[in-house]
């Protein structure tokens, strides 16, 4: 019993070790909601530390007064999937895969998303952009 006891802890050391590599580290910025830029728009983020935590935010100020809102999610581990967001005081709900230079909105099944909202003003003819962006230092 001890014997099965101590394997199964080696194995379990092993799994929580091997992550995969993150690609990069540190904060960088995105907008991937091309119509929706203005004075008051959230300057939304991802963060991967060190430890391969990853976390999503914004910050977002009213121009009227000046008050701040600003959101801070831990989404766990990187990994190369779907990675889900949960925005509690907009309510918003995000799937998103991200590399070293893009992010991507996705569908639960890490299927890049379309939509109009995604179009940049030079493909406003469009209305069926990926939904994409560079990611900023």
């Amino acid at each position: 019993m001890k014997k099965l006891f101590g394997l199964l802890m080696l194995c379990f050391s092993i799994l929580s070790f091997a992550q995969v590599k993150t690609p990069f580290t540190g904060k960088r910025s995105f907008n991937i909601l091309e119509g929706f830029g203005g004075s008051g728009t959230p300057a939304y983020y991802v963060d991967v530390k060190k430890n391969g935590d990853v976390h999503f935010g914004y910050v977002q100020v009213n121009q009227a007064d000046g008050t701040e809102t600003s959101e801070d999610i831990n989404v766990g581990k990187y990994h190369t999937g779907v990675m889900k967001v949960h925005f509690k005081k907009y309510n918003e709900k995000w799937n998103f895969k991200f590399n070293k230079e893009k992010i991507y909105f996705t569908d639960e099944k890490g299927n890049i998303m379309k939509s109009e909202d995604c179009c940049s003003v030079a493909e406003t003819e469009s209305s069926n952009c990926e939904c994409e962006g560079e990611l900023f230092q």
